[in-house]
Formats: C-alpha cells, structure tokens, sequence
C-alpha cells in the first residue's frame, strides 16, 4: 500500500468513506510558515457539494488542526488535520455488498482484499478521499503563495460541450471567487445544462478541469522519474475517476509539424520567455518558467440510477444493479480544487527539493 506521496515535502492520507473521518498529514513544511484553519477551510468549502446539481451528501467538512502549528506558525512537525464524517447512509451498500458496481473498485478490491475491503461508499477509494488532498494542497498552496506560485483551475468542457474561447488567468481567478465552473459564464450555463439533461435521465457526465501553475521559475523539476511532468501526472492519477492527463497542447501535437509544435524563445521583459506554450510550460520535464498546463479528463460519475449489468460475487452469477445513495451527477465539478491541490503538493514538493524554498521561514518575512 501506499498511502504517502512526495520526498521532501510529503502528504499522506487517511480515512474512510463512510469511517469515522478522512484526513491528511503534511511532512516537510518548512517552520515558521503562517497558516490557520481558515486557509484550509476556503479551498475544502470549494470542494464541498453546493446547488441542485451536486450530491445530497451534507458533510459540513470543518477541518480540525491538530498538530504541527503552533501560535499560528508550523513548527516543523507534521501537520495533522481532518475533517469528521457525520452524513453517513450506508444502508444500500450493506444490502448490496456483494454486488460489485459497474464503474467502480468494488470487484477489483474484493479481490485484492480477500472480501476484507470496506464496501460502504467504496471505503479509501471513494472521493470522498479528496478532502484530504484538498487540505494537503491547502498547506502546500500557503507555502508557494511565499515565492508568488498561484494554481488556479476550471472546467473547459462536460460532455459534449466545450470551451470554445481563450479566457486568461485573471478571468479563471475571478470565476474562481464566484463559485463558477467555468471562466466564460455563458459556457458556464452550458455546462450547467449538460449536467441537468443527464441528472433527470438518472445518468451522469464527465469534464475535462485546465489546471494552471503561474510565476514559476525555470528549471523546476527532477529527472529522470520526478520530472514536472511526470510527478503532476502521477498525482493528478491519485485522483478518483481521473482517467487522462496531457500538458499543453497534448495528443493535439502528434497532428502538428515541428515548426508548429515549437515554441520560439524570445526575450520579454530582461527574462528569457516563449512566443507560444504549446509545451505547457516544460520541457525536458523542468519549468520553463512559462506558465504551467495541464487538463486532466474526468469520468462521468459511474454511480447512476439507470440499471446496469453486474454479478452477484456470492452466486457467481449475473444480477441488474441499480445505483442508490447520494451522488454527483458530475464529479469533475466538485474536482476543479483537488487538481489544484495535487499540483501544489507536486509543485512545493520540487521546489523544495531543488532549493527554490527555504527549509525555515524566518520572522522577517512577514508572511
């Protein structure tokens, strides 16, 4: 098992679906870096459930700190925080335990676990377990706001539909702080009725989340296996229902010629920058120091209400299955903050590395 991700700056998670809470330790924090509950507090309400279109699941999701600050600094210690389950159902799941579900890691677990896997809401391998991430990406968010690093994101697509228009950071930024999916509100509505068509068919739909890390330095990363590249994609994989990842123009590069594939280098401002990022902002698995993108393909949620095809792992025969419980009608959603939060940590976790942050943060610093 491996339930830790990182070297130097490193987040491990814990918790259950429908256990008693999921939480998160943060190793590596630098000591004497500011932070409240309330920093960890905004990016979880932006991960919890809100409107018609969201799970009925109620989790109030307040984070508890319990070690690792002291006086409203870190101390160097691991951070410990968590959030408690209280809006647990797991009635379906105990009447259908041994129906796996189409879609999810209900067979796959059995058979690892020898039937031992905790079946209610998909245990550690629920979404749920994004909380967790959300709050390790939290400290990690805190800690590169030091060296001007912001990760922002939004959905370019659900379904079908698909952001049509180049919108820039301040716009994703702004949608950000209104709680919109996307930075274009017209498509913001489309996106909305997607969601809506295939919610009142009892089924689901899946997005596609643009993440992008701004005011990175060049350089950052570590080959050959710790490139930017592949330690982004290795976590961004962590993430339930994440089934694709490219950077920049991606798959689009295999139908481009050289000459426009090729980012030109040029010089802006006294600093040496690229006149197109279709490499997304690295190269070689190191920063450029252009902005860093990536998009990362979500899976409509597998959890439906329409009746599907499964077995019965006690019968060993064939059994229909329709989905309860309380679900998502669109994951990707509600993934926007935790893709966010994987690139911190990733993020925090070279650049400590490659000594772009200090290992104290000292009193002079004012943050």
């Amino acid at each position: 098992m491996s339930f830790g991700f990182g070297k130097e700056f490193r987040i491990t998670v814990f918790g259950e679906s429908h256990g008693e809470c999921v939480g998160a330790v943060v190793e590596g924090c630098p000591a004497g870096l500011h932070l409240e509950e309330i920093d960890i507090q905004r990016e979880l309400d932006r991960r919890r459930p809100g409107g018609r279109l969201a799970s009925a699941r109620g989790e109030a999701d307040r984070v508890r700190l319990l070690s690792g600050i002291l006086d409203g600094r870190t101390n160097g210690g691991p951070i410990t925080m968590l959030v408690e389950n209280h809006d647990v159902d797991s009635s379906w799941y105990e009447e259908n335990r041994y129906l796996p579900r189409p879609g999810h890691s209900d067979f796959p677990a059995f058979v690892k676990y020898s039937g031992m896997n905790d079946y209610r809401g998909g245990g550690f391998f629920s979404g749920r377990m994004t909380a967790s991430l959300v709050m390790g990406g939290a400290v990690a968010k805190r800690l590169l706001s030091l060296s001007g690093v912001k990760v922002i994101g939004h959905i370019v697509q659900i379904g079908e539909t698909r952001l049509q228009k180049e919108v820039g950071d301040r716009d994703i930024e702004a949608a950000t702080l209104d709680g919109a999916m996307c930075a274009d509100r017209e498509t913001s509505m489309e996106f909305e009725n997607e969601i809506e068509r295939a919610a009142k068919e009892g089924d689901s739909v899946g997005g596609v989340v643009e993440c992008r890390v701004l005011n990175l330095p060049a350089g950052i990363g570590e080959p050959f296996f710790d490139s930017a590249e592949a330690l982004i994609a290795h976590g961004v994989f962590s993430i339930p229902g994440v089934k694709g990842v490219e950077f920049g123009a991606g798959f689009g590069l295999a139908s481009m010629r050289g000459s426009e594939a090729n980012d030109g280098f040029v010089v802006r401002n006294g600093k040496v920058a690229t006149e197109t990022n279709r490499c997304g902002g690295v190269l070689g698995g190191l920063t450029t120091g252009m902005p860093l993108i990536f998009r990362v393909a979500v899976k409509p949620t597998p959890s439906i209400r329409k009746a599907q095809r499964t077995v019965d792992l006690r019968a060993m025969g064939e059994a229909p299955i329709a989905i309860g419980g309380r679900h998502d009608p669109c994951i990707a959603v509600r993934a926007v903050p935790v893709v966010e939060a994987v690139a911190a940590v990733c993020i925090a976790d070279l650049m400590v590395r490659g000594g772009k942050i200090a290992r104290r943060i000292g009193e002079q610093n004012g943050n």
